[in-house]
């Protein structure tokens, strides 16, 4: 060969190596570049996961199932066929000895000295090289039966056409992944009247407290229940979580485990690897649901992407269309469909969030309701419909709610005879079960009398007519009223305004708002107490954000404390009902979540409509961490005293102060560390009693505010957290925390960012 030749056999080496340098740079760029674009990845480590519960939602029906190790998933030891006549006695004792067997091979096969059976073999052979024996022998104690779900999630696909164009055009307006729209198949397989055993309920499977956050949930209305109310709801919850946790994987996660546990789980493990987090982090509460969750939205993402692949030809349900008429006043459900000549069911069917009060008569359609119609029927306005409603089938509010306190010994049944009604009935009425145990002092809603209607009442409309003035207690408590001031209180009371200040351990006297409780007069045998005086529960989660005086006063110095001088009242009874209601419900799923694994149709239908594992801690939106540390410190949060800690911990403030080396008068300050002493209570009925705190306190918020979105500000020369929530209208401490609650709001500098969210107050049936 010449020079010339092997100068260019060389040159054309270099081509073919330089070529493939690029070819293997452009691959590893249009990777990068597909990680980068794709918000919902699904790594390769968690690919056996996937599999599994594709295997779950397409080869197994309700009438069988894979009896599986309950960390790796690639281990299915067999799969259960029961006859579709097998009660889940005789179906449990199936399981229960499959159960049994397997974990006898696999303690046979950790200690075996010689060669297995073909059985034994067979198992050993699943297992690989990680079937060491001590894996086996732990493996022995994790066999779990998950029941298939794939003529359920076959149902899901059909009713998913309904509303699939809703949810894609909802999500694409807030700027999510279109992947997202998939996960009504895992929460409730697209029944939108689905109820789970702990309260969560629609499309979107939302819990009472976290439903409140976005929708209007009451005994008249729970848009839980309507799909396309939800959706909006469900999109500004996983924007929540997002902009919370930083990636799709953890917001995902957070819908089923909570904002808080995913932030706990990120800062424990010190990454946002969904895959590492899985695979590595341990917590009472993050169990085989939450391990889970990503996984089977990818599983049940890939299914909707083909479903003929998996299921063959499938007809959706058409798109549900219709139009809206706002209902002018509050009308029995019966008159609209005698206005309207529609029949009832279509009605029902056109609105379900409509409580079955209201379609039973006892409650009627609020007023401002936007009322679903037919797409083919008349275009109705809200005029044209007052005109064809009588005047006496129109009333002024809502009917008139009674209640009864529960006196100690009372039974939903014998305080239903008193009141000439069934026991379902008054259970119904307070949205609870009819064999619900009562707590002595609570509230009952009661058979109630009719509101007067519009011809009755008086001639202007109940908006132009003036509200009514809180009513005042007898004795030594004045109700601040809207545009008090500690001026005004003193001349109507005929006190000194240093005396009420006193009285009241208050330092500004320009610090009080409507609602709020003052003493006028000081108990005879009531000693002198610290300035930061803890409140009851339910008495702090009834008071109402934070407004100036109407008197023109002086720019108040800015304070940054957690909420030292608060407003005192009484929360609603259905808003402290419903948040004890979702506490039971989390220590409920606590103790059996991991227990229930059900061996049925019937038996996961009553569990809940998710198509996984029975969920570990009901969804709440709530990011804040309760808990104590181990050296046993707590991080303050809004609302919160060190008059609060005293109570809750059984000792005298001034023990805290001793403890903390704190100067008397000095607030505790959102964000900073206190130590606590245990002496008398114990960490853990520490942390029960401040989460009852904070879920009441935000139970009764969310029964009169609603979130509609956020806005982002831009933290000023001499803000403070005190000086921004007044910038922003009925926006409590807390929620501002919530929604930021990485911000140090003691330290806060000019030019930080923060997240603000956009709060309406709800028009009420009360």
């Amino acid at each position: 060969m010449n020079s010339t030749s092997v100068c260019g056999a060389r040159r054309a080496s270099r081509r073919v190596r330089l070529s493939r340098v690029a070819g293997v740079l452009l691959t590893f760029l249009a990777v990068q570049a597909f990680a980068a674009d794709n918000p919902i990845p699904r790594p390769p480590g968690l690919e056996r996961d996937v599999r599994f519960w594709v295997r779950v939602y397409t080869e197994v029906t309700t009438n069988g199932g894979f009896l599986h190790d309950d960390r790796n998933l690639g281990i299915v030891y067999e799969t259960l066929t029961f006859a579709p006549n097998t009660s889940p006695r005789e179906r449990q004792k199936i399981v229960d000895a499959a159960r049994d067997r397997y974990a006898a091979a696999l303690k046979r096969i950790a200690t075996a000295s010689g060669p297995l059976g073909p059985d034994d073999q067979r198992i050993k052979d699943l297992w690989g090289a990680e079937g060491t024996p001590s894996r086996l022998l732990e493996a022995a104690n994790g066999i779990r039966f998950q029941l298939g779900q794939a003529d359920r999630f076959r149902e899901g696909l059909i009713r998913a056409g309904a509303w699939e164009a809703h949810i894609a055009e909802v999500f694409a307006n807030r700027g999510l992944p279109n992947e997202l729209a998939a996960l009504p198949h895992v929460e409730s397989s697209f029944n939108p009247s689905a109820y789970s055993k702990v309260g969560a309920a629609g499309l979107w499977q939302f819990m009472r407290s976290t439903g409140r956050r976005y929708m209007r949930i009451d005994a008249s209305v729970d848009d839980r229940l309507d799909p396309f109310r939800s959706t909006e709801a469900a999109a500004q919850l996983l924007s929540y979580n997002y902009r919370l946790l930083g990636t799709w994987p953890l917001a995902l996660t957070a819908y089923n485990h909570g904002a808080a546990g995913m932030r706990r789980a990120k800062e424990a493990m010190g990454t946002d690897d969904i895959e590492y987090i899985v695979r590595n982090y341990k917590s009472k509460t993050f169990g085989f649901a939450s391990r889970n969750f990503y996984v089977s939205f990818l599983a049940a993402l890939e299914i909707d992407r083909n479903p003929e692949k998996y299921f063959g030809s499938i007809t959706p349900r058409p798109e549900v269309k219709f139009r809206e008429v706002a209902v002018p006043s509050y009308v029995p459900i019966a008159a609209l469909q005698r206005a309207l000549d529609l029949d009832m069911e279509t009605l029902r069917e056109l609105n379900p969030a409509l409580r079955p009060l209201v379609w039973k008569g006892q409650r009627h359609v609020p007023k401002g309701y936007r009322l679903r119609l037919p797409y083919d029927a008349d275009q109705w306005t809200t005029e044209l419909l007052a005109q064809r409603l009588a005047p006496t089938e129109q009333y002024a509010g809502q009917t008139v709610e009674r209640r009864h306190r529960i006196a100690p010994g009372e039974s939903l049944s014998s305080v239903a005879a008193k009141y000439g009604i069934t026991t379902a009935a008054l259970a119904e009425l307070n949205g609870m079960s009819p064999t619900a145990k009562l707590r002595a002092g609570g509230m009952l809603v009661v058979p109630s009398a009719p509101a007067p209607t519009l011809a009755a009442a008086a001639t202007s409309s109940p908006a132009a007519r003036p509200a009514v003035e809180p009513e005042q207690p007898e004795g030594n408590v004045y109700i601040v009223r809207s545009g008090d001031s500690i001026y005004e209180i003193a001349r109507k009371t005929g006190m000194k305004e240093s005396e009420i200040l006193r009285l009241n351990r208050l330092r500004n006297p320009n610090y009080i708002f409507e609602g709020q409780k003052l003493i006028l007069a000081a108990a005879p045998s009531e000693p002198a107490q610290e300035a930061s005086q803890p409140e009851t529960p339910a008495a702090a989660a009834s008071r109402p954000a934070r407004r100036r005086s109407t008197r023109p006063v002086t720019q108040p110095k800015p304070i940054v404390v957690a909420s030292a001088e608060v407003a005192e009242g009484v929360a609603p009874a259905e808003a402290q009902r419903e948040s004890e209601e979702d506490a039971e419900a989390v220590e409920k799923v606590g103790e059996s979540a991991e227990q229930a694994q059900p061996v049925s149709a019937a038996q996961a239908e009553a569990l809940g409509p998710a198509l996984g594992p029975a969920i570990e801690v009901p969804q709440t939106a709530d990011p804040i961490d309760y808990s104590v540390a181990q050296d046993g410190t707590i991080v303050v949060v809004a609302e919160e005293t060190l008059g609060h800690y005293a109570e809750w911990l059984g000792i005298r403030a001034s023990r805290l102060r001793q403890v903390n080396n704190m100067k008397y008068g000095r607030p505790v300050l959102i964000g900073h560390k206190l130590k606590l002493d245990f002496s008398k209570v114990t960490p853990e009925q520490f942390e029960q009693t401040r989460r009852e705190y904070h879920r009441a306190l935000q139970a009764s918020y969310f029964a009169a505010h609603r979130i509609l979105g956020t806005e982002i500000y831009i933290v000023r020369r001499g803000d403070s957290l005190w000086t921004v929530t007044q910038r922003f209208a009925r926006l409590p401490m807390w929620l501002l925390q919530q929604y930021n609650p990485d911000v140090d709001f003691s330290e806060m500098r000019a030019g930080t960012e923060l997240l603000v969210p956009k709060v309406e107050e709800l028009a009420t049936d009360g």
